[in-house]
């Protein structure tokens, strides 16, 4: 079996738990390299990776092909330049950049240098929103007319982490953090829309970057699509809510595998390795042919973060689709320079 031999620019939670895990477990990879600038906590699991003191000094020595840039959304711009300049395959956690123009750079050189560059937009892999996906495949809901993306958390205290929380820095706040995903999920089920409007700002306070945003997508044919999030919300909303012109559908967020993988979880390659639900997480509601209504309690198939790996190793070795490449990413972006915009004007803003 073809071994892609990768290296992981960063040893902090995103590379312990959404990176290095599948990397280790599936066949078609060899995690080689590790950045870690002054621990060595990787050598407990990863014995045969080689540590580095800096992407530097990774890119510079390391005999790697692909490139995974997980570190602060700050530095994507400097360290996908870089690896990309160095001849490697990149995979760069999102948010993507924190603007249109450095993606669009990016994406160039990407292209310039026959290389990849996919964005890991993982949550494409969630239980939740698989679901969603296939109820609005399968047409009972007829066209669609309104939905709602929400994504909260109940997190009042300042997490101390700057590059998330200081509004100083350029790509801090939640819009650029969780709205990223929530972006990515309104536009792979409904494309680009036509305007939007945008309120951003900090419940904190002014000391702290972003972290509510609500955003009106505005598409054609009557749709709209709210995207929201806040971290005061103790009492979970349905994550999203659909609604057309036969039915709705209400699904919660149960994706569970940031908090198993956390707590040890081994991702096992070509097995379900989450934990099954213990009951009902969707509601269905909707006319049937005989315009007699049906409503009934639905339950997710399990998610799988190792599809997005396996979804790389295939695009290397059989030539099959990229996922989320990063040209595909920045009409996100350029959403989340909109609302930016939008929000601070107090206007809507065409796409």
């Amino acid at each position: 079996m073809q071994l892609v031999k990768t290296g992981l620019c960063a040893f902090g939670m995103s590379g312990k738990i959404f990176h290095a895990p599948f990397l280790k477990e599936h066949p078609g990879f060899f995690l080689s390299a590790i950045v870690e600038r002054s621990k060595e906590e990787s050598k407990e699991k990863y014995t045969e990776a080689t540590i580095y003191r800096s992407v530097e000094e990774m890119l510079q020595n390391a005999d790697i092909e692909l490139v995974v840039v997980n570190t602060p959304v700050q530095t994507h711009f400097e360290y996908v330049k870089m690896a990309l300049e160095a001849g490697k395959n990149v995979i760069v956690e999102k948010p993507f950049t924190v603007n249109v123009a450095e993606a669009e750079e990016l994406v160039k050189l990407a292209e310039e240098k026959s290389l990849f560059l996919s964005v890991y937009q993982n949550r494409r892999f969630d239980r939740d929103y698989l679901q969603v996906q296939k109820i609005m495949n399968e047409g009972k809901l007829g066209d669609i007319k309104e939905a709602e993306i929400r994504f909260d958390r109940f997190r009042t205290e300042p997490s101390g982490k700057a590059h998330k929380e200081n509004p100083e820095a350029t790509g801090s706040g939640s819009l650029h953090d969780l709205g990223s995903h929530l972006i990515d999920q309104a536009t792979q089920y409904f494309g680009l829309p036509e305007k939007l409007f945008a309120d951003v700002f900090s419940m904190k306070g002014k000391d702290f970057a972003n972290d509510y945003f609500e955003i009106v997508l505005y598409y054609q044919n009557n749709l709209r699509v709210r995207l929201k999030s806040s971290v005061f919300t103790k009492e979970a909303h349905y994550a999203y809510a659909i609604h057309g012109e036969k039915g709705s559908f209400l699904q919660e967020r149960t994706d569970n595998q940031e908090n198993e993988l956390a707590a040890g979880a081994i991702p096992e390659y070509g097995k379900e390795w989450t934990k099954p639900l213990k009951e009902a997480d969707g509601i269905l509601n909707f006319l049937n042919e005989n315009k007699e209504t049906e409503r009934m309690l639905t339950s997710s198939e399990p998610g799988n973060y190792m599809n997005y790996y396996q979804q790389i190793y295939e695009f290397i070795v059989f030539g099959y689709a990229l996922p989320s490449p990063a040209e595909e990413i920045i009409k996100n972006m350029k959403i989340i320079d909109a609302a930016l915009e939008s929000s601070d004007a107090q206007k809507v803003v065409y796409m």
